[in-house]
């Protein structure tokens, strides 16, 4: 017998309001405290469903969720928005699918949270390179479940946000046999984020590095962010960096031991182009400390690589990192010949880009910096060589002009955040337009500019070389948390299948 009107109608306002709620926890609201309440909202409408409609109900979450957390993605198009919160919510649909079962197993929080890790995991391996954003441990760039990033990273974060959620719901929809056992979960959810107070941290080593961060602006809004003026990235880094030279010699801002430019910071290839080799030598050595210029190159006649570069004020361009997660349709076109027969705008990615192959590790006057380009600082594997092969500090260098004053920046500081306690690493973000940040390494933002706006200072980064448990142990816990989940989910369906022999015997 198929469940009443009133049964799925409340099951489906707990789905949109879990969705709404779960989205307020990210940037730029950043209302951290309204992700658990919101996953037992989203728990609350899978309890007692049959997988089949367990999916489609955390199909609608998810979407609910997803699309104004995506939304900054309308900036290349609508339909693109709407294509790719289409294809991720699928994820959680069978995640949801999943619940359905293991939701009937003693501890279930436990083993949902585990589920939600794994479905997590999957967003950002497939398709085509995955998308990990939107993680929920990304709506906690600076909170009490922070800490756990030290200890197992994102994926820790995110299933002890989750379990605390299941927790609260187990409260409200399970009736213990006395009312003392009831308040157990209760006590569980509130002890799960206090606990991580207890997560060891490394203390500071006594060393410092200054490091000069440029912004320089562009003119250009959305997919046309170059404007009609030709080389104006590069000239509006190269007057900012210059500016910033100025400063320091009037005794305004301390010295810099290195400049760190964004992503894109030049729209000319300065290998090819002698304009442009001239104009950033020209600053650099204005400013007179190795800088990261981030520049598209060329590779070949048909290929380009985004590239962090390291320029010396005396010997020019040198050491470099190609960036390795590249974006599909941005940098590359998946599906190439299909694709560009069938929508004009993916002709705008012009040359294809090509990933590299190695960490960012570059040496940087007295330190050995990680370099991470953007889009990187979503993917925790590629963070993680960085920090393991030696940088510190970690310097993200992007360019989000495409997509100024959307939740776009906002998100991507927040990961910033939650890499810097993961790693026991200062972040420096430098961005074309904005925002560009230092992230202590407690994860704190000591400093930040406004977006759309020239801007350039220069900060004292400790620098800090111990790791910590979650840079040691790398991805173990991820997949001991998703090997929980599967085994969950193979006893729960078992257990569905035996229980159905018996009332068929019946």
């Amino acid at each position: 017998m198929g469940e009443s009107r009133r049964v799925l109608a409340a099951r489906l306002g707990a789905a949109v309001a879990g969705g709404v709620l779960l989205y307020l926890a990210f940037p730029p609201l950043g209302w951290w405290l309204c992700a658990p309440p919101g996953l037992a909202l989203i728990v609350a409408s899978l309890y007692g469903a049959w997988p089949r409609r367990a999916a489609w109900i955390g199909y609608v979450a998810a979407a609910v969720f997803l699309t104004p957390a995506l939304a900054w993605v309308s900036t290349i198009g609508v339909d693109v928005w709407i294509m790719l919160v289409a294809v991720e919510s699928l994820f959680y649909a069978a995640m949801a699918a999943a619940a359905a079962l293991v939701l009937r197993l003693r501890l279930w929080p436990v083993w949902f949270a585990a589920l939600w890790v794994a479905m997590e995991w999957a967003r950002g391996l497939v398709p085509i390179g995955g998308f990990p954003w939107a993680r929920v441990a990304f709506s906690q760039g600076e909170s009490l479940f922070t800490p756990y990033a030290a200890l197992g990273g994102a994926p820790l974060v995110s299933f002890a946000v989750v379990v605390c959620g299941a927790l609260i719901a187990h409260a409200v929809l399970v009736r213990p046999r006395t009312g003392l056992l009831r308040g157990v979960p209760v006590a569980l959810a509130v002890a799960v984020p206090v606990v991580a107070l207890a997560v060891p941290r490394p203390p500071d080593e006594g060393r410092t590095v200054n490091v000069g961060i440029v912004q320089g602006s562009v003119p250009g809004r959305g997919m046309h962010i170059f404007g009609d003026e030709p080389a104006v990235v590069l000239r509006n880094h190269a007057e900012e960096t210059k500016r910033l030279a100025g400063r320091v010699r009037a005794g305004e801002l301390p010295a810099p031991d290195l400049v760190v430019l964004p992503e894109n910071s030049t729209d000319i290839d300065p290998y090819t182009d002698a304009f442009a080799y001239g104009t950033i030598h020209d600053s650099v050595r204005d400013i007179g400390v190795p800088t990261l210029v981030g520049a598209v190159v060329a590779i070949g006649d048909e290929h380009r690589a985004t590239r962090s570069l390291v320029w010396d004020p005396a010997t020019g361009p040198g050491d470099y990192y190609d960036k390795q997660n590249l974006v599909p349709f941005g940098e590359y076109t998946p599906f190439k010949e299909l694709v560009l027969a069938l929508y004009e705008r993916a002709n705008l990615v012009g040359r294809q880009s090509v990933p590299g192959t190695g960490p960012g590790d570059l040496k940087m006057g007295p330190v050995t910096v990680g370099a991470v380009n953007c889009y990187e600082v979503a993917y925790d594997g590629t963070v993680r060589a960085t920090v393991r092969a030696g940088g510190t500090p970690l310097v993200v260098q992007t360019n989000n002009a495409s997509y100024a004053l959307s939740n776009l920046p906002a998100q991507q500081l927040a990961m910033s955040q939650l890499r810097a306690v993961e790693h026991n690493r200062a972040v420096v973000t430098a961005a074309t337009t904005g925002i560009s940040a230092f992230v202590t390494p407690d994860g704190k933002v000591s400093w930040q500019t406004r977006e759309l706006v020239a801007d350039s200072t220069v900060v004292t980064v400790p620098i800090r070389t111990e790791q910590t448990i979650a840079t040691r142990v790398g991805a173990a816990p991820e997949w001991a948390l998703m090997m929980l989940g599967a085994a969950a989910t193979v006893v729960a369906a078992r257990r569905g299948r035996r229980a159905d022999r018996m009332m068929g015997d019946d």
